[in-house]
């Protein structure tokens, strides 16, 4: 867990400098801690929701959000190139990520346009 809040702090800044419009970040309840405020802080003005998981809750319950990002890497783990990480360096699976969600988007334009 550690060392995915280290990540953060660097998917952070690539961020900001990609999409600088964007001002709210939500995050798991692992990243309730100090330190992803603090990097929030030094990359800008952004305001954080953590999403935490009820303790009192019994069996399954849907939490806001959370079921956006679960559904988004289930749709990329059905490319099977993204399946498993059959690649060497990151860039790659960047890239083959980046295809996959390019193929995903294209697919769902085309649904509307020929309907």
């Amino acid at each position: 867990m550690k060392s995915s809040r280290i990540t953060s702090y660097n998917v952070l800044k690539a961020v900001r400098f990609r999409f600088p419009w964007l001002r709210h970040v939500f995050a798991d309840g692992g990243y309730a801690g100090d330190k992803l405020r603090d990097a929030l802080k030094a990359h800008g003005s952004w305001t954080i929701e953590i999403i935490k998981r009820s303790d009192t809750a019994k069996g399954f319950v849907l939490l806001p959000r959370r079921w956006v990002v679960e559904r988004t890497f289930a749709w990329l783990g059905r490319c099977r190139r993204l399946a498993k990480d059959w690649e060497k360096t990151i860039e790659s699976s960047t890239a083959w990520a980046h295809i996959a969600s390019i193929r995903m988007l294209a697919r769902r334009t085309a649904r509307y346009c020929y309907a």
